[in-house]
């Protein structure tokens, strides 16, 4: 497997080889930052720590260079930040159990970028080093335009594999924009309940970013039980942790879809949804 960047790096927790390890992966998460994948693969990773036959493999695909900083690390240069950040996602994905973690080092305009195929062309590199069955990334709808620029790259690549090698699910996770606009027929519900210790210590693991003033730890947690509360209205609780997916399942299997219309089409049915209360209510439908 090669890569684009010579600093790139492949960890493997348990010290097996590295093409024996990515060959076993079962579940991959691609995510942009460093965190990123613990917020939002969290089933992923809980299913295959619970396994003996499943195995979950992490991307990070940026370096780290942007993150803010404040506190102790106020004064960190960018390659001190990186550094650290790196280390923290490995130390992660040894909490974890995964089976492997990849960071491919690239710089957030790089991965936004519209006409470089780096990323694109490495991803598929790491599918074909693996036989994938689930992915985990970035949902389409998501308000930072780094992870707009990962699930762009990410669905190409799988699109370009042979059908053979392409995952059977792909999930669009919750990060920088939460999924409970979506109609709830729409939402992949994914139950972590009973999980709340091991995801605590998992977000409690890049502490660059919890001491620089953003609580990333609480929100995921808070937002994870807000959805199980918030979910149905005429029922009581049946879980106490959930996290909303977008299928993108179908972008994968099926090429000719757009990209950009299959994701306005959750939207119209949203808008279709909410047209449709209002209307019953006030007589006009």
């Amino acid at each position: 497997m090669k890569l684009h960047h010579p600093t790139a790096a492949v960890y493997i927790p348990d010290g097996k080889p590295v093409v024996a390890a990515l060959k076993r992966l079962t579940h991959l998460g691609i995510g942009a930052h460093q965190d990123d994948l613990e917020f939002m693969a969290l089933q992923g990773i809980l299913e295959c720590r619970a396994s003996k036959t499943k195995w979950f493999g992490g991307v990070t695909c940026t370096n780290g260079a942007g993150s803010a900083r404040t506190g102790k690390y106020k004064k960190f240069t960018d390659e001190e930040m990186m550094a650290v950040r790196r280390r923290e996602q490995n130390q992660a994905a040894k909490l974890g159990g995964y089976g492997a973690m990849l960071q491919l080092d690239y710089s957030s305009s790089a991965v936004k970028s519209a006409t470089d195929p780096s990323l694109k062309e490495d991803l598929k590199a790491i599918f074909n080093a693996a036989k994938v069955s689930v992915v985990y990334t970035h949902n389409l709808a998501d308000k930072h335009d780094t992870h707009i620029g990962v699930v762009v790259a990410a669905i190409q690549a799988m699109r370009e594999l042979p059908r053979s090698k392409r995952p059977a699910k792909v999930i669009g996770c919750e990060v920088w924009r939460d999924l409970d606009w979506l109609p709830d027929a729409k939402k992949v519900v994914m139950d972590v309940s009973g999980s709340d210790k091991l995801a605590a210590k998992l977000n409690g693991m890049f502490d660059s970013q919890i001491a620089g003033g953003k609580r990333y730890d609480l929100a995921t947690l808070g937002r994870r039980s807000a959805h199980a509360t918030f979910f149905d209205s005429h029922a009581t609780d049946e879980a106490t942790q959930v996290i909303f997916g977008m299928d993108l399942t179908p972008l994968v299997q099926n090429p000719a879809l757009d990209i950009a219309d299959y994701t306005l089409s959750f939207v119209d049915e949203l808008r279709n949804e909410v047209k449709a209360k209002l209307s019953k209510r006030l007589g006009t439908t």
